[in-house]
């Protein structure tokens, strides 16, 4: 069974429904996930679906994966949205499910924006799932860990879909304009710069590129069979963005440079007026908070623990109220972050494991701490001398914790800024404690 939200032609439909992929040859984006031999794709070609979760940002692809199942799938499919649907309608359609069931045959059920569901509209799914009734399918721009019930969620397997590239998007575009469904029928002038300007733009979402698209082609003028787009046309319907981006993209990461550059520097008036530039041109402030978030670990660390406190405060307040109004508080934090004292200890300390990492996979964990859940593991010494820290005065052991090969290694060199310094001194209190105790 397909509702008729997904699959409707009756209507006139936007551009981006009309040229939704049918398949997962037409389907564009998310190769860790579908490319050829990718788990997900083996399980939509053979039909063996399981309960699971689609989580990714607007305009990546979810409800289309959800609708190629449907047409491949010999289950009973439902589309239901959690958008108009309460419990009466959830208990309908499980009912329906259960029906199915007892007559031999699997059920489908695909719920976009699950995480609008409450946590007694999701627990009415819970025991149909548990007991196979349904496969359930959910698609949700949410952290599902935050926002789908941990007993429900433990049932799905979650896929993280990602923001289309660029050039995924300018490929999107171009079939546009060359399918029938699209403009194909129609005589478009539009030059590669434009249609990479308007991907650029999208901030990965296929729908968003296709919508200006179509606003482009619909509202510009027409000289006999042709339709030629301007860059005026196209500065109108990207908004002021193009007034402060150039129009392939490059402004939008050397703006995002000067942003962090200036906090690095200290220079909270820089980091301000980068800031402003960039929300004023229509970014998307969940991206500048992202990028803050890093920058408290990586350019602050532990000389100021408190930075990514309040860097990941900040992109939370981002995403409860959203612009205009979260403005204030990216400024905060990018003030906060400018004035914090500077320590790149943490990227040093992980780049530095991470060649010995890469270089000796083959390393093995050394036995005094390795888990030993089962009596042969026992009996291989798995676990022979670990010493408890909680089980001595001064918490601490001499025990070894890296392989052979890289006894010695320090990764973590703190620096004397801010509370780093604290770290440090504990730091080397720690090593000469081990150090005088080693016998």
């Amino acid at each position: 069974m397909k509702q008729a939200a997904l699959f409707e032609n009756n209507v006139p439909q936007p551009l981006a429904a009309k040229l939704r992929p049918r398949n997962l040859d037409e389907y564009i984006g998310q190769s860790h996930l579908l490319g050829e031999g990718r788990v997900l794709r083996r399980l939509i070609e053979n039909d063996q679906i399981s309960s699971m979760i689609f989580w990714g940002p607007p305009g990546v692809g979810k409800t289309t994966l959800a609708g190629i199942i449907a047409n491949r799938t010999k289950s009973a499919f439902i589309d239901f949205s959690a958008v108009t649907s309460g419990i009466k309608e959830i208990r309908t359609v499980m009912q329906e499910a259960e029906n199915n069931r007892r007559l031999g045959e699997r059920t489908i059920v695909f719920v976009d924006e699950i995480h609008r569901f409450n946590k007694a509209q999701q627990d009415a799914f819970l025991p149909f799932v548990e007991k196979g009734s349904i496969i359930l399918i959910g698609a949700t721009t949410e952290n599902p860990s935050f926002e789908v019930n941990s007993a429900l969620l433990s049932r799905c397997k979650v896929f993280v879909l990602q923001a289309l590239k660029p050039e995924d998007i300018v490929t999107l575009l171009n079939r546009a304009l060359k399918d029938k469904r699209g403009f194909g029928g129609l005589n478009v002038e539009i030059p590669s710069e434009m249609l990479e300007a308007i991907a650029n733009f999208s901030n990965g979402d296929a729908r968003n590129a296709l919508s200006t698209l179509e606003m482009l082609i619909l509202n510009s003028e027409t000289a006999g069979d042709k339709i030629t787009i301007t860059d005026e046309m196209l500065e109108q319907c990207i908004s002021k963005k193009s007034l402060l981006y150039d129009k392939k993209g490059e402004e939008h990461y050397n703006l995002i440079s000067a942003l962090h550059k200036s906090m690095r520097n200290s220079d909270p008036d820089a980091a301000v007026y980068w800031l402003a530039r960039m929300l004023e041109a229509g970014e998307d402030p969940l991206y500048i908070a992202r990028r803050v978030t890093r920058f408290a670990s990586e350019d602050v660390g532990l000389a100021d623990p408190r930075a990514l406190e309040t860097a990941v405060a900040a992109y939370q307040a981002c995403h409860f109220i959203g612009m205009p109004e979260c403005s204030v508080h990216l400024t905060q934090a990018v003030i906060y972050m400018s004035l914090a004292p500077k320590s790149n200890a943490m990227e040093a300390a992980y780049y530095s494991a991470k060649s010995d990492a890469v270089n000796r996979l083959s390393e093995p964990v050394p036995l005094v701490i390795r888990n030993a859940p089962t009596k042969l593991m026992k009996e291989l010494n798995y676990g022979k001398g670990y010493q408890y820290a909680h089980d001595f005065e001064d918490k601490l052991t001499t025990m070894q914790c890296l392989p052979d090969s890289l006894i010695g290694r320090e990764y973590y060199k703190p620096t004397e800024q801010g509370f780093e310094a604290k770290f440090k001194l504990r730091l080397e209190q720690i090593k000469n404690w081990k150090k005088q105790n080693k016998s």
